[in-house]
């Protein structure tokens, strides 16, 4: 026998006559999942990021938001007590 009538008639590596196993399919799926995941983890950061950007510029071009903001860090320090901060909080609310 030649090497090419040996090699015609071998099995296959999985022993039923060549063919792939029936779990094949399962690779290219997952492959395409895995990518589909990927694309959407980059979509949902970029988001993110730009509606993180978005509010961080409303926030710094608000006066009144930035004065409330640099107000609570103070009651957070210590600064100043509840009463004080509450008052202060009111009087910005409230314009004057």
């Amino acid at each position: 026998m030649t090497m090419l009538t040996t090699l015609a008639t071998h099995p296959g590596p999985w022993h039923d006559g060549g063919g792939a196993p029936g779990y094949w399919p399962v690779f290219p799926i997952m492959f395409g999942l895995f990518w589909l995941a990927v694309l959407g983890a980059g979509f949902y950061l970029v988001r993110r990021r730009m509606t993180v950007s978005a509010a961080a510029t409303a926030a710094a071009s608000d006066p009144m938001a930035k004065a409330q903001e640099l107000l609570a860090e103070r009651f957070a320090r210590g600064e100043i007590d509840e009463d004080e901060y509450l008052m202060r909080r009111s009087a910005l609310r409230n314009g004057g």
